[in-house]
């Protein structure tokens, strides 16, 4: 990131200066904050610049309080610690999701002060940390039925149905009294009330009835098997099927039933579910082209390998975005997510050491029925994602300065016309995922006929020449 002068820092405020009063013309609004500039050599003694904001009538309560969040640092004055605004790169204010819904919040979020930077611990101490932590979630997942649900986003239509549910529930309530037996017999840590499920940036009252009032509305959301299928077809019918060999084809089927039957009815966690599984063909195409290069069997792998770190580093954006919003909260989903991308990260290693165009064509079925999910969804829950606000994750990911792996994944978009997508609402960021999702469709379908050779050097020309 270029070091901020003195005149960038002075457009800046008054670009804050000009969103803060529109917002306020649409409603009361209350910020202060001290905006921390990244420092470049002429700066060093600087002393930090207060952005002064319209303040409400003082009979009116303010519609949004708390930290902001400046794209040039994370380096921000909370006024209340209640609530999070976010400044975007051309000085537009946003206002973000003030909880965090996800089973890992807090340092396991992206851009948290917690999180950056962090040297992780030996391997054992993160596993026995993890068992301990997955263990209490085990347990609750029992004890308060986490399965229920499940069960009351599908009820059961049939008398087959009402038979499986019920023997379901049995071997919920049998496994919440053997925990409650190794309680009391002191094998198991006596197990307290789940505290507030969400994370927020303070306890006030309103707050935490407007997460409530957000939480309530997310669960509003609707997906339609069917609607995703026959968007899919309708894809076909046009000529733009992904052509791929049967038992590719076999096997993308199944896990597509899969997430039918497992996420019904539940989006947000079938989105989580995805976004796990999706970063692993990249983790696994970097593995083998690394060990290629160490080998000295193949060194012209570098620019692939930097294309697909970068769309590692998308799809963890999205992931975190689901995250945020509670998709990874119940552990059964967790532990059906994290043991399957493990499993697929080794398939997908094996069979790009076998064939990468096949590799490469699996991913393309993949990425390509997310589009047809993620559109699906948008389109069906449009007004109501409009009246939701944007995680702080999403509007980090696409209205930071700094978008240089944004632009490295989308190797069929030229550098003189990038892409520059809103971030207002819930609405733009699963629009902004769609679309993602069609320029991962791009680049596995070019690794496949090897036109990512000519991107990349189309890219470069487009790029600046370093010494001219």
């Amino acid at each position: 990131m270029r070091p901020a002068t003195l005149p960038n820092k002075q457009l800046l405020q008054q670009r804050s200066h000009a969103s803060l009063r529109a917002a306020t013309a649409r409603g009361p609004l209350r910020v202060w904050a001290v905006a921390q500039v990244p420092k470049g050599p002429t700066q060093q003694d600087e002393p930090k610049a207060p952005i002064e904001a319209p303040v409400a009538a003082p009979s009116k309560p303010p519609s949004v309080r708390g930290t902001v969040f400046f794209t040039s640092s994370l380096d921000s004055v909370s006024t209340d610690d209640e609530c999070s605004a976010f400044i975007d790169r051309d000085g537009d204010f946003v206002e973000v999701m003030c909880c965090d819904y996800g089973f890992r919040t807090g340092a396991s979020r992206m851009y948290s002060k917690d999180a950056d930077g962090r040297i992780p611990r030996t391997a054992f101490q993160l596993a026995w940390s993890n068992f301990q932590e997955e263990l209490l979630a085990l347990r609750q997942s029992f004890r308060f039925d986490d399965f229920a649900s499940i069960a009351e986003a599908n009820p059961p239509r049939t008398v087959l149905g009402r038979a499986a549910y019920g023997l379901g529930q049995a071997v919920v309530d049998g496994f919440g009294a053997l925990d409650r037996a190794l309680e009391k017999g002191q094998v198991l840590e006596k197990l307290h009330p789940r505290p507030l499920t969400v994370d927020v940036n303070g306890d006030g009252t309103k707050l935490i009835n407007e997460c409530k009032a957000i939480r309530s509305k997310l669960k509003q959301l609707k997906l339609s098997n069917q609607a995703v299928w026959d968007r899919e077809h309708a894809r076909e019918r046009a000529g733009q099927a992904v052509e791929t060999p049967w038992f590719i084809k076999g096997v993308y089927l199944s896990l597509c039933v899969l997430l039918d039957v497992l996420f019904n009815n539940r989006p947000i966690q079938r989105f989580w579910f995805l976004e796990t599984v999706a970063r692993m063909p990249y983790f696994s195409y970097i593995s083998v082209l690394h060990l290629y290069e160490s080998f000295g069997w193949w060194r012209a792998g570098a620019e692939l390998r930097k294309i697909h770190f970068a769309e590692e580093w998308n799809e963890l954006h999205h992931l975190q975005i689901m995250e945020s919003l509670g998709g990874d909260k119940l552990w059964f989903d967790r532990f059906c997510a994290l043991h399957a991308a493990v499993v697929y990260y080794w398939i997908l290693l094996a069979l790009y050491v076998f064939s990468p165009e096949l590799a490469y064509n699996f991913s393309e079925l993949i990425e390509a029925h997310a589009v047809d999910t993620y559109g699906e969804f948008v389109d069906a829950n449009e007004e109501l994602l409009k009246s939701l606000p944007p995680p702080l994750v999403a509007a980090m990911y696409y209205r930071s300065q700094d978008l240089y792996m944004f632009d490295s994944f989308q190797t069929s978009q030229p550098l003189k016309n990038p892409r520059r997508p809103p971030c207002k609402n819930l609405h733009d960021v699963f629009c902004n995922i769609r679309d993602d999702e069609l320029e991962h469709v791009k680049t596995m379908r070019a690794c496949q006929d090897a036109t990512v050779q000519q991107d990349i050097v189309n890219r470069r020309e487009d790029g600046p020449r370093i010494g001219l």
